[in-house]
C-alpha cells in the first residue's frame, strides 16, 4: 500500500469551483465556517467518554462531501485523519460511511455473502496442497460444525499469502512492535498462550493497523475485523495490500457486487467453482 502524502488539518483546497459550484465569495465562506466548525465539533464529541451517537451520525453525515474530498485528492497521513476525523475509526461509522460511499449496508452484506458460500469455499480449501494448503488446513481443522463460523468467515482467496496481514503478540508486547506492517490485523492473545500460528482465530482482542498505527481495538473477532479494514479501504480509498489483492477483491466484486463485472481469470475460476 503506498504511502500517504502527509497534509496537516483541513486545506482550502477543498473548496475549488468543482465542489462549491454556483456560490458566491460570502458563500464559500460561510460554508467553510459551517464545515469548519461541524469538525471541531465531532473531535470534541468524540474526546468524551460516552459520545453522542446521533450527534456523531449528524455531524459525519454533514461533513461527508468535504471529508470524501480531502481523502481522495489530498490523501492526507493516516495519522492526520485519526486526528482530524477520530469519529471514522468508530465501528458504526465505517459502515455508515461505506453506505454513504457505495449504497451498500457492508455489514449485512459481508455476513449473509460470506455465509452463504462458506461451506463451498471450504471444500475448495481442503484440496489445495503446499504452503497455501497448509494454511487452509489449519482453518479447517477448527472448524468443527455444520454452521458458518468465525474460522469459516474468515477464509480468504487460496491464491493470497495472509501471512504479511495478520499478525500475532501478546497484551503485553509493547505497541510500537507491532507497528511494522502497513495494513494487518493484529491477533491479541492473553499473557500464557500459545502462539501456534498466526492464523488462530480465536484470540484474546483484534487491532487494525494502518501506516504503523494502530487505528482501531477491542475488536470482538476476525471476520469482523476483516470487514472493518475492507470498511476502512474504502472510507480511506486505499489499495489493498499485495498479499491480500485477491482475497479484497473476491470480497467487492464477488460478494458485494462492486466494481467492474469483468473479473481476473484466478478470480472468475473460484467464482464458476462457488456455482457448481
Amino acid at each position: 500500500m503506498p504511502r500517504r502524502q502527509c497534509v496537516t488539518g483541513l486545506t482550502h483546497a477543498c473548496f475549488h469551483a468543482g465542489f462549491l459550484c454556483n456560490t458566491d465569495s460570502c458563500g464559500v465562506r460561510m460554508l467553510w465556517k459551517s464545515l469548519e466548525g461541524a469538525c471541531k465539533d465531532l473531535v470534541d464529541e468524540m474526546q468524551k467518554r460516552t459520545p453522542n451517537g446521533p450527534l456523531v451520525k449528524q455531524k459525519m453525515d454533514q461533513t461527508f462531501a468535504l471529508r470524501r474530498k480531502e481523502v481522495v485528492e489530498s490523501e492526507p497521513a493516516i495519522s492526520t485523519m485519526v486526528r482530524c476525523w477520530p469519529a471514522l475509526f468508530t465501528e458504526d461509522q465505517v459502515f455508515m460511511e461505506f453506505s454513504r460511499i457505495v449504497g451498500k449496508n457492508l455489514k449485512t452484506e459481508f455476513y449473509e455473502s460470506i455465509d452463504r458460500h462458506s461451506h463451498r469455499l471450504l471444500e475448495l480449501f481442503g484440496s489445495k496442497r503446499g504452503n497455501v494448503g497448509q494454511l487452509l488446513t489449519h482453518i479447517l481443522q477448527q472448524t468443527n460444525t455444520t454452521e458458518p463460523t468465525e474460522c469459516q468467515r474468515a477464509s480468504y482467496h487460496p491464491g493470497d499469502n495472509p501471512t504479511d496481514l495478520f499478525k500475532g503478540g501478546f497484551e503485553s508486547d509493547d505497541e510500537d512492535s507491532f507497528c511494522d506492517p502497513d495494513i494487518g490485523i493484529l491477533l491479541i492473545e492473553r499473557e500464557g498462550a500459545v502462539l501456534t500460528s498466526s492464523q488462530h482465530l480465536s484470540p484474546a482482542s483484534l487491532e487494525i493497523i494502518i501506516e504503523g498505527e494502530v487505528v482501531m481495538d477491542n475488536i470482538q473477532d476476525l471476520p469482523k475485523a476483516m470487514c472493518i479494514l475492507f470498511g476502512l479501504m474504502y472510507a480511506l480509498h486505499l489499495n489493498y495490500p499485495k498479499t491480500m489483492k485477491l482475497t479484497f477483491q473476491f470480497i467487492q466484486q464477488v460478494l458485494l457486487l462492486l466494481g467492474h463485472t469483468d473479473l481476473k481469470p484466478k478470480l472468475q475460476t473460484l467464482k464458476n467453482q462457488l456455482a457448481m
